[in-house]
């Protein structure tokens, strides 16, 4: 593609002799933040529907794989090309239903496609370890995700091979057993501070499960709910300081309140 092509060839002269000191100057590691701030602003103009605002992060998410690719390059250890040819094979390869329907690969639903496609990626595991290290099926999941995140991929990397709740009522009686294991620590005098960090934990982690066999992603069910609960907030908090009060001053019945009438003006959408 003419565009992706000048992309690389720009970033090409930031790197170059006479390009950019900034450019020059970075290293993969020094840009880890900036691909997580972009992956970030990505999900937020998902999050908006803003189609134009997305078309933007998208290309800014682009370019940071691509001057990332031309650190690697310079290094000797692949190119951008060598990437996309590795993630072309990849989805060829996880999706023999699609590709190589003539060898009698079928599936029927999107439910079994994700099966499958971890059934794969398990045997990839294995073949990558017998050359490299043992690999396990949860080795892959990468320890910095966000830990809503992490969680819900544990979980359904341990469903694939059955081992998850049969029913999603079985989740949410599970959340009842962690709420009330939580509660009881909380009543020790003194709590066990290391302890009710360990039952707050076991419930966190059943709620990404809950949320997985919803087939709701959790991170962004939680970003959204922040994102509520914050332009709920700010309107209260401005609605009482145009009024001349201190919300530190009020009660918790006129905060309760002022939050009620928050909600009706701003209600979820």
């Amino acid at each position: 593609m003419q565009e992706f092509d000048r992309l690389i060839e720009i970033m090409a002269t930031l790197r170059g002799p006479d390009g950019c000191p900034w450019d020059r100057e970075q290293t993969i590691d020094t840009l880890k933040p900036f691909v997580l701030e972009e992956t970030y602003e990505v999900l937020q103009a998902i999050d908006r529907h803003d189609h134009a605002e997305l078309c933007d992060e998208l290309g800014d998410f682009v370019f940071e794989a691509v001057f990332i690719a031309q650190l690697e390059a310079e290094a000797g250890h692949f190119t951008i090309a060598d990437a996309i040819r590795s993630v072309a094979d990849k989805l060829v390869r996880r999706h023999p239903h699609v590709f190589a329907r003539g060898e009698g690969e079928a599936v029927n639903s999107a439910s079994e496609v994700r099966v499958r496609w971890e059934e794969i990626k398990a045997r990839e595991r294995a073949a990558a370890g017998e050359a490299d290290r043992p690999q396990t099926l949860l080795s892959g999941i990468a320890p910095a995700l966000p830990a809503l995140l992490r969680a819900y991929h544990i979980g359904t990397r341990a469903a694939s091979v059955g081992f998850d709740w049969a029913a999603t009522a079985d989740v949410v009686e599970k959340i009842r057993e962690e709420v009330d294991e939580l509660r009881e620590e909380l009543t020790a005098d003194p709590v066990d501070q290391t302890r009710a960090e360990e039952e707050m934990g076991d419930l966190l982690f059943a709620i990404a499960n809950l949320a997985r066999k919803l087939g709701i992603e959790p991170e962004t069910a939680l970003r959204k709910a922040n994102d509520k609960f914050t332009k709920r907030f700010t309107s209260m908090e401005q609605t009482i300081g145009a009024s001349r009060r201190q919300m530190s001053g009020m009660t918790i019945e006129e905060l309760e309140a002022e939050w009620q009438r928050a909600k009706r003006r701003l209600p979820a959408d």
